[in-house]
């Protein structure tokens, strides 16, 4: 509904409870000058009935909760109790003159006492519960939570086969993103402590060596022939025999044979033990 229709909506309601108060307007004045109120009394009474009715519909559409329950409540009182006065403005003949002066509401003496009670108490009540309606709207902080779009909730509970079988949905639209170039790895420098790769530098994937397992191919051997225990030995030898037992190392006969540090460990301690054990003397028959 646009909003031309709403405000031809809310002004038929302002015409029909305009005129349903002058209808009251009568019953109610009345049943205030038969209670003993004067002239200018009589003619606001109305208003304390029917309006705090009037106030209590608009707290109603604006408060929440408790308060908007109050409200109801409220709402429910004084429409009953306006109605109870109408109905016995109707009944009660006495009442319908322009001249209407203190009389009784009811034959009935506890009818006649409750009526006075209850035609007595609405401006108090109206006093009070229109003061706490004033307040309780005043002080009300609307949910900060906007209410859910009816058409977006619709149009999400939608099913596809709702849509039609050939709906076209919009195209989403995807960006092209330039690709980044990928650096490469500067080569590290020997003798560097700590190998650091600048920032920005994206590291090549590089395949993991695996070991060979089984038997090693005839090519891929060395070309240097396997020595013995024994031919080793001979060329510690022959290259440490100028040298002193001070400088017999490890890792000098190492360098010197071409062999491997746990090897070079065991000629180190051959040779030594060669050199400083004395040497047996011939038999006699040899030296003969």
């Amino acid at each position: 509904m646009n909003r031309f229709g709403k405000g031809l909506l809310v002004l038929a309601l302002v015409a029909v409870v305009a005129m349903a108060f002058r209808v009251s307007w009568n019953a109610l004045r009345d049943v205030a000058k038969a209670t003993g109120a004067d002239g200018t009394a009589a003619t606001l009474y109305p208003f304390v009935v029917d309006g705090l009715m009037a106030l209590a519909l608009v707290a109603t559409l604006v408060l929440t909760g408790d308060a908007r329950r109050f409200a109801l409540r409220v709402l429910a009182t004084y429409t009953l109790a306006s109605l109870v006065l109408n109905y016995v403005h109707g009944l009660v003949p006495e009442l319908h003159g322009r001249s209407v002066d203190w009389s009784r509401l009811a034959d009935w003496d506890p009818a006649n006492w409750a009526l006075v009670l209850l035609a007595t108490s609405l401006p108090v009540g109206s006093i009070y519960f229109g003061s706490d309606l004033v307040a309780k709207v005043l002080h009300h902080r609307p949910d900060p939570t906007p209410p859910p779009d009816e058409t977006l909730e619709i149009t999400v509970n939608r099913s596809t086969a709702d849509l039609g079988e050939h709906a076209e949905l919009p195209a989403a639209r995807v960006e092209e993103v330039p690709a980044r170039p990928v650096e490469p790895v500067p080569a590290a420098v020997e003798g560097e402590e700590s190998e650091r790769v600048p920032v920005g530098a994206v590291a090549a994937e590089q395949p993991r060596v695996r070991r060979a397992t089984g038997r090693v191919p005839v090519v891929a051997r060395s070309s240097r022939p396997v020595r013995t225990a024994e031919e080793l030995l001979i060329e510690a030898r022959e290259a440490t025999a100028g040298w002193a037992i001070e400088k017999l190392t490890a890792e000098g006969i190492r360098k010197a044979v071409r062999t491997s540090p746990a090897k070079a460990r065991v000629l180190r301690e051959t040779l030594r033990a060669e050199r400083t054990t004395p040497a047996e003397p011939l038999p006699a028959a040899e030296r003969a």
